[in-house]
Formats: structure tokens, sequence, C-alpha cells
């Protein structure tokens, strides 16, 4: 099989990759674990000096490796260098906190010594989304390796490019050999690696029907999984909100990557007593928002990473208006080249409808009108998914109430967008996954957390 690196702006092909074989696999798995018994022996210090040296090397070529990101999969220019320098603010924060969450943890007990030690597994499969190409794949990796693991990386398959350049990056940063590898292959020989009895635990990035065949896979060999899967994550504007500062974020939160983000908001939640007044600034927002080439600093909305992903976009924005929303902003996405989608706002959506529902991959905002606070928060949670979601109040002391025992999701955030952090933990409930990435939470999920008692 081929993979192929297309631009999404044009639809042309940039470059054809060969799938790795299974004889390349089998030696790539052979690899990581020898790689494995000699990382896990490397100081802790050693291993912070690289990821140091990672983070260097990152800022030093990040002009060439966000233009791979724009080129592959369309993100804009501006918010490809902001990914990759978020990249590099993940490895100095690990750097600078790795020891620390390392570190033996004493447990007084009747024993002379007693402690939990963090070990490495060994050798951890990675699937990752093509939607943020390098920040998926650092986010897991850099803790996945100061904790002494090694990384094999299976990226989607529409961002080869992307998945090899992170590869030589982290050659370039002094990483020893095999420590992480990239596998150039199809889904379709994926469950063969989880299965695999070198690898030991797998963490996965994507849709939840994905997961879901991940986990089943993983779970007949019993080895660990982080999933991460979608969301339709609800922000609520509650009648005292400051509208202003509601609109403005829930917009640049609906248009950030074209809306091709888990977290992105998806459902706004919005008092009837203020619905008019925000859809009418939210559609200005969202209208305003620049349509053009990912490589121009000018453009904040580039095209969706693939056509089919707009023709899918499509169907439930129509399937929605079919069955009673209100078009308030947006075109028919054929009037675009490619794999373009307009800035689009949907009214008065309903249960029933594929935006009430669905996760809608792409830059639509769909409005939904509650009488009060209550059936505010009971829309919010009307829904199988838990990743992330926002409530918009001057009441700063409500809003945080209803974040912290409330609202059903991972990440909460008042009075602002939701977005992933290096010092936050990150992930979701129910069908939006389980297991924490990011922060210690994220290190201690691929570590063996072995307790230690001296007589």
């Amino acid at each position: 099989m081929i993979l192929k690196s297309i631009n999404p702006a044009s639809g042309e092909i940039i470059r054809e990759y060969d799938e790795f074989q299974w004889d390349d696999i089998d030696q790539a798995l052979d690899h990581s674990l020898a790689a494995f018994h000699q990382w896990r022996k490397t100081s802790v210090q050693r291993r912070i000096t690289l990821i140091e040296a990672l983070a260097h090397k990152l800022i030093e070529k990040s002009e060439g490796l966000a233009f791979t990101i724009s080129l592959e999969m369309g993100k804009p220019i501006r918010e490809s260098r902001a990914e990759i320098e978020k990249c590099a603010w993940l490895c100095r924060y690990y750097a600078e906190n790795g020891e620390r969450f390392l570190a033996n943890e004493s447990i007084p007990t009747e024993a002379s010594a007693s402690y939990i030690s963090f070990q490495p597994l060994g050798p951890v499969l990675a699937i990752m989304p093509w939607n943020f190409p390098f920040w998926q794949v650092f986010r897991f990796s850099v803790p996945a390796l100061l904790a002494g693991n090694t990384v094999l990386l299976k990226h989607a398959s529409n961002v080869p490019a992307c998945a090899l350049a992170i590869g030589q990056i982290f050659a370039e940063a002094g990483f020893p050999f095999r420590t992480f590898q990239t596998l150039l292959i199809s889904s379709r020989k994926v469950d063969n690696v989880i299965s695999d009895r070198r690898i030991q635990a797998i963490t996965f990035t994507g849709s939840t029907p994905a997961g879901r065949s991940v986990a089943q896979q993983a779970g007949r060999s019993l080895k660990k999984t982080v999933l991460e899967l979608g969301g339709s994550d609800p922000y609520i504007i509650l009648a005292d909100a400051d509208l202003e500062l509601a609109a403005t974020a829930c917009a640049k939160a609906r248009l950030l990557n074209a809306g091709q983000s888990c977290i992105s908001a998806k459902r706004f939640i919005v008092d009837t007593s203020v619905y008019d007044d925000f859809a009418g600034l939210i559609i200005e927002k969202m209208n305003a928002a620049v349509l053009g080439d990912p490589m121009d600093d000018l453009t904040d909305l580039g095209p969706l990473a693939r056509n089919n992903l707009r023709l899918d976009l499509e169907m439930q924005v129509n399937n929605s208006i079919g069955k009673g929303a209100k078009l308030l902003l947006g075109a028919n996405s054929e009037d675009y080249p490619t794999s373009y989608y307009p800035a689009t706002v949907l009214g008065d959506v309903k249960p029933g409808m594929p935006a009430y529902h669905e996760e809608l991959f792409g830059p639509v905002a769909a409005l939904i009108r509650v009488a009060n606070q209550e059936e505010a928060i009971c829309t919010a949670n009307d829904s199988s998914f838990g990743l992330g979601a926002a409530i918009f109040t001057r009441d700063v002391e409500k809003g945080q109430y209803i974040a912290e025992f409330e609202l059903e999701a991972g990440c909460c955030f008042v009075n602002d967008f939701v977005r992933s952090d290096p010092r936050l933990p990150f992930g979701g409930v129910r069908e939006s996954g389980y297991g924490r990435e990011l922060a210690i939470y994220g290190l201690r999920e691929f570590v063996n957390v072995k307790t230690v008692v001296v007589r």
C-alpha cells in the first residue's frame, strides 16, 4: 500500500510513501525492545538533558516544521508555528519537573523502609491523529520517554511527512538509536502491532469508534491503554454573561484549526434572554474570519484536512437544517475549492438533529436556546461525550461551582475556552475516553507504580 501526502488546499499529491512491510515492523519492534533495555538504565538527568535539547531543536527548526504541518494538513501557518512552540514549552516543562515527578515516594509503615518507585513499562505504541500532528505526539512521547519507555509512532496515514519529521527531530536532539521510531503503516496493520508481545501499552487519540476498536484489541492482550476520543464540548452562556467576552472566546474556540479538534467548542447553549444578542455577536465574529491559503499569515481559516471530511460535515449540517435548524451564517461548501468549508452558524438547534448530538469536526457553531441555568446544565450534560466544557457568567463563584460539580467533563473552564496545557492533566470521561495526558498524571500513566518494602 502507498501512503499519500496530499495538500488539502490544492488537492495535489505532495509525495507518496511505501508502507512498511511485516519484516520492517518486526525489526522495528525488536529494535524498540532492545533500545528499552538500555534506555531504562539511562539516568533521569541524562534524559532531561536530551529533552532540553529537543526543545532547542524545535525552536531552531520551527519555521520548516510549521511549513510541513500547513502543507500536509492545511492548518494556517500562524497556528502551525504556535503548535511547534507549544511542543517546545512541553519539553521545557517536563525537563524542569521530571526529576521530581519520578522521585520515589516514601510511605511510613512498620517496615524499615517502604516506598513507591515509578518504573517504565517498555515499548509503547502511540496511534496518533492528523489534526495536531506534532502536539499530539509530543504530549505523549516526551513524558513516556522521560519515564524510561521507548516509543513506536503509528501516525495518521495522511501526515507521513510530519511523522518522519518528528522522528528526525528526536534523532537530531541526540536521543539514542531506536528509542523513538515512526512506523509508516495503515490502520489495517495496527491490530497485529497492538497484540505483539513486545508492545507493553498503547495510547490512542482519535474517533470514538476507532478508540473502541483499539481498546478491544488491547483488552484481549491485557495491555494498558489511554484513550483520548471525540468530544461535543458544550459552552454555556448564562443570562449574566459578558457577551462580548463570551462571543470572542466562543468564536476563537470554534474556528481554531478550522474546528478540527476534539476540544473545539461545538454546542453553544444560550439563555433565551440573551440568545439574540449572542447570536448576532458570534455571527459577526465567525464571519470576520479570513478564509484562504494556509501559508498566508493573514489566513484565519484554512481547508479541512481531507475532502471526505468536508462531505461528512456538509451532510451533518444539511440534515440538521432539514430537521429545523436555521442557517444563520454559511454557504454551500461547493462554492469553495478543494477541502475548504466556510464559517457556519446554525440557530435553534434541538434534540434529534446531528448538530445537537454528533461531533461536528469543522467550523460550524450550533446555537441551542434554553430557558434558564438548570436547563442549560441539563442540556450540556445531554451528550455521550465528556471531554471539555465551558461556562460564561459574571458571577465567577457560581461559574466555578458549576464547572467543578455540575458539568460532566474532564476539563471545565470558566469565562475562557477549553485548551490543553502541559501543567494540567488532560482527558475525558464517558465516550471521550479514559486516562490522562500531561502534567504528573500523564507521565505516570505509563509506569509501573511499584511498591517496595524492606524489613
